[in-house]
């Protein structure tokens, strides 16, 4: 879509707004990276969501995105030239299931109420259905939201615009690290670093593990700038992992890591037990249990007081269950949202 494109579906939008020094734009680049940084950091205050993005981050993972171009799918939005909020596209196609044409409208809590963010969400939409209008209709289409149960302006907006909760993810915290339980690994297999050389191996076998769940998209997990966005990250930690050797085979792992910034902005000591999986051959083995004891430990000897997960609420491998019987306890819920694009095309060409 181009910037003129962009200004007059916009224009169309909020011609009944009334909000004084408001006005949308398209993406600048590298200068935009801080004021979204703030909008993250003020939204999530309100929202209950602790979660910390630097202007290096945002820029490290922008540099990243799969089917997402910020020059035609991202809108800013100002008040006098001070940004206020943000929303991008993009779409992925899921293993035995549906496209998926996702979106997000992130706006300041003091300029929601006003119809701003209705503007942001029917603007992604829009540009969502021009992206899918060049795709092939090989099946099910559907637009997708996230949001925890503390975003009520975001849930009660979905809800309006006809979006309705599919699948349940859960944030988990074990509040402590006393009482670590001991389980041996299966026989045969053993708790080895993992090399330089051997990191893309562990990438591969977390991918062939991973698609059994829910929402797995093989593209993102083949495409090397994904693979390379993991490797620049600041909570990229590999001595701290837990990965499982059967030889020369990857059976399972816990890729540890530790969110410093966060822990500094929220005063705390928290550590995650992430990207927990076991491949097929080695599964029902005990060795998850295994792996996730050992990660308790490593945590606690780098100085963590707690650790956190998040799960997906139907997992079918029954993560949820083992989790709780680790002494993980649920904090927050999150959901899928999702609303049919293809019965929205029918409509409006119809119409």
């Amino acid at each position: 879509m181009s910037t003129t494109a962009l200004h007059k579906d916009v224009r169309e939008l909020a011609r009944d707004l009334k909000v004084a020094g408001l006005r949308f734009r398209s993406f600048r680049g590298v200068e935009d990276f801080a004021a979204m940084a703030r909008v993250i950091k003020d939204s999530g205050t309100v929202d209950g969501n602790e979660h910390v993005e630097t202007a290096d981050d945002l820029q490290h993972s922008y540099q990243h995105l799969v089917n997402s171009d910020p020059a035609t799918d991202m809108l800013m939005v100002e008040i006098c030239g001070t940004l206020i909020g943000y929303s991008r596209v993009w779409w992925q196609q899921v293993v035995h299931g549906p496209r998926v044409y996702g979106h997000f409208a992130q706006l300041l809590p003091a300029w929601r109420g006003k119809g701003i963010r209705r503007v942001m969400l029917r603007h992604n939409e829009s540009r969502l259905r021009t992206i899918a209008a060049d795709h092939e209709n090989n099946g099910l289409r559907t637009y997708e939201c996230w949001a925890s149960d503390g975003e009520r302006d975001w849930i009660e907006l979905l809800h309006s615009e006809g979006y309705l909760p599919v699948r349940y993810g859960f944030e988990m915290v074990r509040p402590h690290l006393n009482d670590i339980p001991a389980h041996p690994l299966p026989a045969g297999l053993e708790v080895r670093s993992v090399s330089p050389e051997q990191t893309h191996q562990v990438w591969a076998a977390a991918r062939e593990a991973f698609r059994d769940h829910w929402g797995f998209c093989e593209e993102e997990w083949a495409d090397d700038g994904w693979f390379a966005a993991w490797q620049g990250r600041p909570t990229f930690r590999p001595e701290l992992w837990q990965v499982a050797w059967d030889g020369d085979e990857v059976a399972g792992m816990v890729l540890n890591f530790i969110d410093e910034a966060e822990n500094q902005e929220y005063q705390r000591k928290r550590g995650y037990t992430e990207t927990i999986c076991v491949r097929r051959p080695w599964r029902r083995q005990g060795l998850a249990r295994a792996l996730i004891a050992r990660s308790l430990g490593i945590h606690k000897q780098y100085g963590m007081d707690e650790v956190a997960l998040g799960v997906d609420a139907e997992n079918p491998s029954g993560a949820l269950q083992l989790y709780e019987s680790m002494g993980y306890v649920v904090t927050k819920r999150e959901a899928a949202y999702r609303k049919p694009l293809d019965a929205e095309l029918t409509s409006i060409q119809e119409g």
